[in-house]
């Protein structure tokens, strides 16, 4: 899965092939016609209302590839970022969300870069964000199913 290059349009389809989810059922469910529904799956993003529908339709949460796309790429938020003059957490009336999702894909991902040396597990914890403690339970558990 290539989380730096999403192509929102072939995913869905790829998961519509899965699923073998008829043309029909797609069309009633998203009030579109045959056309609509093919420019969609050749479009490289969608809309977000539409992209819930996808969602809930074929049964997968779509919007997780794009949070793994912003745990693996974007930039660690600076501490001055982070803090307003004051030195206190700037204030927020949207959600906070304390942990990151980690998928079997992205934790195979950051530990096959460890084990092939390509990133030692500090800098993995600062690039990816991930708790030390996140990290070494990954490697314990990991480890554990190899042998």
């Amino acid at each position: 899965m290539d989380f730096k290059n999403i192509h929102i349009g072939s995913l869905i389809e790829q998961k519509i092939r899965e699923n073998k989810t008829e043309f029909s059922r797609i069309c009633s469910f998203m009030a579109s016609t045959e056309e609509e529904i093919k420019t969609m799956l050749s479009s490289p993003s969608l809309n977000s209302d539409v992209l819930l529908k996808w969602c809930k339709l074929l049964e997968y949460d779509f919007f997780r590839i794009y949070s793994q796309h912003l745990i693996l790429y974007s930039p660690a938020a600076s501490s001055s970022a982070d803090k307003s003059s004051e030195g206190a957490k700037t204030k927020t009336s949207l959600p906070v969300f304390r942990k990151h999702i980690y998928t079997q894909e992205m934790i195979s991902f950051i530990l096959e870069q460890i084990s092939c040396g390509q990133i030692t597990k500090a800098s993995a914890v600062e690039k990816y964000r991930i708790p030390k403690t996140t990290l070494y339970k990954w490697i314990n558990k990991y480890e554990n199913l190899k042998s």
